[in-house]
């Protein structure tokens, strides 16, 4: 089964910027095999369960090996049994009504 993921990270007490961690985050998703789309609060994620969870883990070891005290992040997952869906074929759903 297809997981679309929105992933949000937020480290805490860190400074303002995140971007070198998000950097950190998609070299792993990219490692894991996972479809990215970057946007301006976080990331959409496709792949399995087993692999976007075991990636966003990943994500948070390395962040606090980094050295950062704490994360915050949130995570919202979408599943469908009824057909196979990506994260293309729902932006391009979107784009079609405007």
């Amino acid at each position: 089964m297809i997981v679309l993921c929105d992933f949000n990270l937020v480290t805490i007490g860190d400074g303002t910027s995140i971007s070198k961690y998000i950097v950190e985050c998609h070299k792993i998703f990219q490692k894991h095999g996972l479809k990215t789309n970057i946007h301006a609060f976080g990331t959409n994620i496709e792949g399995t369960w087993d692999d976007i969870s075991s990636a966003i883990a990943e994500c948070h070891n390395l962040i606090h090996d980094l050295g950062v005290k704490r994360i915050l992040s949130t995570i919202k997952l979408s599943t469908r049994n009824d057909r196979e869906q990506n994260i293309q074929e729902k932006i391009d759903a979107v784009k079609n009504h405007l």
